[in-house]
């Protein structure tokens, strides 16, 4: 099987990139590294045993796939300048989000121009638990025509993905009416409709300058409201919950007992943990979560590199994905500046002693 030649441009969340393409090595041959030439390039081109340019002319000149992990112009970097480079080049691109609508629309026009596959890279829906949350929505929708209420809870720095979770899990997102915004403490309170459906949006609108992407209070929350019961991721790795609605019926009232038979569906359990769920650690999520997921979106690129129908019905979601999340931004408005780092994470062992205590 012939090994598709591949670059990974910048080693901070590229780092999960280099290991994906490390654990598909039968498929995919790590040519070298494009960063900057920092300490910590160096030592991922030694781990990973291939060559660091800092220079894009230095780069072999057959590669067939750029891994662009480079922030993009949306955030002020030169990801969107190195995608449509490589592009122009005859080379199919991987591009980490969050993109604007304008770029993309850029960056996709030079792939149809040079015959070559351009995509986002997203891990989050790749996530078991975030797959599960869209498969379950998906089939309430079915037997709803989708939810009452949306609510959803996010940072900043994984919007992009939040409205990726919010398109796989709606029957449509093309409409937002965004009038409220409240600042709430260090979240923004963001109000109105999602396609006429009522939405409440909390976002932790907070940036650390000197580590931006970290000091976050939560990934993702979000939870669907129904006529039958609420669907909630609790976290972006779980667990999924569904609450059916609690329904007492007039007659149970009119027998004047609270014992004896009741309705069917009044056996169900109060709450029910959907799809398996396990605890994982952070550590988990960092060595073996995240290039999974990774592994899974080189995957589906290879597939559509062989396959341009699928490339193209991927682009038609990810410029309305990226339309949505622009959109959403501008209600949301800029990041608030944080002072300090945030305390260190305290372990749930500490927090179970108050339920311990007599």
């Amino acid at each position: 099987m012939k090994k598709i030649r591949t670059v990974v441009c910048g080693t901070t969340f590229g780092l999960f990139y280099l290991e994906a393409l490390d654990r598909l090595k039968e498929q995919f041959e790590i040519v070298g590294i494009l960063a900057k030439g920092s300490e910590r390039s160096q030592k991922c081109a030694e781990n990973y045993g291939v060559p660091l340019y800092t220079e894009l002319q230095a780069l072999p000149k057959d590669i067939e796939l750029a891994c662009v992990v480079v922030r993009t112009r949306a955030l002020g970097g030169r990801g969107t300048e190195l995608a449509a480079y490589f592009l122009e080049q005859g080379i199919h691109v991987i591009q980490e989000q969050p993109i604007h609508p304008k770029d993309l629309e850029e960056c996709y026009k030079i792939a149809m121009k040079q015959g070559v596959c351009y995509q986002t890279g997203d891990v989050y829906p790749h996530l078991k638990e975030v797959k599960n949350f869209i498969k379950c929505a998906q089939k309430l929708n079915e037997i709803h025509g989708g939810p009452l209420y949306i609510n959803a809870s996010f940072a900043p720095q994984v919007s992009y993905p939040a409205m990726d979770i919010l398109m796989g899990a709606l029957p449509d997102i093309r409409l937002w009416d965004l009038p409220d915004n409240v600042k709430a403490g260090p979240f923004r309170i963001l109000t109105g409709t999602l396609n006429y459906i009522p939405i409440c949006m909390e976002i932790h609108n907070e940036v650390y300058p000197k580590d931006p992407d970290n000091n976050m209070h939560l990934l993702h929350h979000m939870e669907l409201i129904y006529e039958s019961g609420r669907l909630t991721l609790q976290d972006t790795f779980g667990p999924l919950l569904w609450n059916p609605r609690l329904d007492i019926p007039t007659e149970l009232y009119n027998r004047g007992k609270v014992t004896g038979e009741v309705p069917d569906y009044m056996l169900e359990p109060t709450a029910e943990l959907l799809g398996g769920y396990k605890n994982i650690s952070f550590k988990d999520i960092i060595s073996d979560v995240w290039p999974e997921a990774v592994m899974q979106d080189l995957l589906l690129m290879k597939e559509r590199i062989n396959n341009k129908i699928l490339f193209r019905q991927k682009a038609q979601k990810e410029i309305i994905c990226s339309n949505q999340w622009n959109e959403m931004t501008k209600a949301l408005g800029y990041a608030d500046i944080m002072e300090r780092k945030m305390d260190k994470v305290m372990a749930g062992e500490i927090i179970k002693t108050a339920l311990e205590e007599i």
